[in-house]
């Protein structure tokens, strides 16, 4: 029906993002919260819900696509999350994935390629001709996550700590961060250590990275030279699982970390070939995955649609 109505969900370990939208591809109301990562979050189910809860009434909804972390990963989450989306939208169509998942199709339009993605954790995911899906990293922040923004942060923490014994020589990051994060430089194993035993969450930790991406862009020799490594570890991440894919298969990338420029150009060098620009943000990509549901005729005219839509709705 022409009036119908689809909700899309993207969920994160910092925040999830919400969006209503019609046949068209207008994102009419969108709703913003905090992260809602299963893993990690035990409050993640409360945060959801509280997210989720001011469009359940909207009466013309009729698909749902909720994009989450874990998902298809740990049995017995995965379980609950599709139990919390069903039970909350019990008269629509739904489908839960998992949010590297809904990225995929939204950077690439539901076509085949790699996508790398580095946020607050990192991961690559690939589809190839046939619809096939394969991914690696996403191991968490204990076990791996390499290239992300939490990873980053976490060394660009451990090299501020070396530089200050003069177990490395002078970085900028030392006054930059002491600065983003406010602390007093006079006795910084003070304020330092005050601070990581805390104030220090992942996500705060996480948004030193861009702190890192400013020195770097400012010639810091060390910020640089981690973004370098940070550009190795995605790139080991495509390398590994390119022979998913068709030979020279098309890439593209999402998350914030990526954003940075420096980094992005790096990885782009080790890869071999530019990315192709994302057709839609991850937000855009469960708004396809609840159109699929609806088998909505998605060409180019609706994907510009919701990619203008969510830039204005979103400010991304």
């Amino acid at each position: 029906m022409s009036g119908d109505l689809i909700l899309g969900i993207d969920g994160g370990g910092t925040k999830v993002m919400v969006a209503l939208a019609d046949r068209s591809g207008r994102i009419l109301r969108t709703g913003l919260g905090g992260g809602v990562n299963a893993m990690d979050n035990p409050a993640w189910r409360t945060e959801l819900e509280a997210q989720i809860e001011p469009f359940r009434s909207e009466r013309r909804l009729t698909a749902v696509a909720a994009a989450l972390p874990v998902y298809g990963e740990v049995a017995h989450l995965s379980l609950q999350l599709e139990e919390a989306i069903a039970q909350a939208f019990p008269n629509a169509r739904t489908r839960v994935l998992n949010d590297v998942d809904a990225a995929h199709l939204g950077a690439l339009a539901g076509k085949s390629g790699i996508l790398v993605l580095s946020g607050t954790g990192s991961m690559a995911w690939a589809r190839n001709a046939k619809g096939e899906p394969a991914r690696t990293g996403g191991w968490g922040d204990i076990i791996g996550d390499e290239g992300s923004s939490y990873w980053i942060g976490r060394l660009a923490l451990n090299l501020v700590s070396q530089s200050l014994d003069g177990r490395l020589p002078p970085t900028a990051l030392v006054r930059a961060i002491f600065d983003h994060l406010r602390l007093d430089p006079i006795n910084p194993m003070d304020s330092l250590g005050a601070w990581a035993t805390s104030d220090a969450k992942r996500s705060s930790i996480a948004a030193l990275s861009s702190v890192v991406d400013k020195a770097a862009l400012n010639g810091d020799t060390a910020a640089r030279g981690l973004l370098d490594l940070a550009a190795e570890e995605l790139a080991k991440h495509h390398r590994a699982i390119a022979g998913r894919c068709e030979p020279g298969a098309d890439w593209t990338f999402a998350g914030g970390t990526l954003r940075s420029t420096v980094l992005l150009q790096a990885l782009e060098q080790r890869i071999g070939h530019p990315p192709i620009s994302p057709k839609l943000p991850p937000i855009g990509g469960a708004l396809f995955a609840a159109a699929q549901l609806l088998d909505w005729p998605l060409d180019e005219g609706w994907i510009g649609h919701v990619a203008a839509s969510a830039k204005a709705a979103f400010a991304q």
